[in-house]
């Protein structure tokens, strides 16, 4: 089900882009496999250049793309440094067309949502959906920053790295400090002995 749903998406977007499709059909009748650890998407390009669902079957795959699902969200935040977060198994030319086809292609919601709202509703609606994102993201932020001023400030559970080095260098001088006391005792005790 899940799989199938994957598929439907991707064959969406790549419905909308020949030059994609075009980049596929080279891999015609190849298997590509995504790993989700919880979950593995299996697909069969076709010679369209669309993809059809796949058994779960014990096929190889041509490729396999590992994703650990907690690199998930950094995946969704920064695109372009997806291919840093998954590990690539088999074929090297489909696996270098699907990773080009992962920064290229992108889903236009606007365009879809203005075919079943019209272009006003659908430009509302992606505009108050981008404003929803951006606040999320701003309170995101926010939340960090209070929370590491609590932790650092108020209840002083972490300790900032300056304060660290701070410490560090104060506990040389110390040890420097007592080794020179250490000496100078010794040197009063020898004067002493001798006299």
């Amino acid at each position: 089900m899940i799989s199938t749903s994957f598929v439907l998406f991707v064959n969406h977007l790549l419905a909308k882009e020949p030059w994609a499709r075009e980049r596929l059909q080279l891999h015609a009748n190849k298997l590509v496999c995504v790993d989700l650890e919880l979950v593995q998407l299996r697909a069969n390009i076709g010679a369209d250049g669309l993809l059809q669902a796949a058994d779960t079957n014990t096929t190889p795959a041509n490729v396999s793309l590992r994703i650990k699902p907690a690199d998930l969200p950094l995946i969704a935040q920064d695109p372009k440094k997806a291919v840093s977060y998954v590990k690539i198994d088999g074929d090297a030319d489909l696996a270098n067309v699907i990773s080009g086809l992962s920064q290229d292609l992108r889903w236009e919601a606007e365009e879809d949502l203005a075919k079943l709202f019209g272009d006003i509703t659908a430009s509302r609606m992606v505009s108050s959906g981008n404003a929803v994102r951006e606040h999320l993201q701003r309170t995101h932020q926010s939340l960090k920053e209070n929370f590491a001023e609590y932790f650092l400030e108020e209840n002083p559970m972490l300790v900032r790295p300056q304060a660290v080095e701070a410490f560090a260098t104060q506990v040389v001088k110390t040890r420097d400090d007592v080794e020179r006391l250490m000496k100078r005792i010794e040197r009063l005790e020898k004067a002493k002995v001798q006299k």
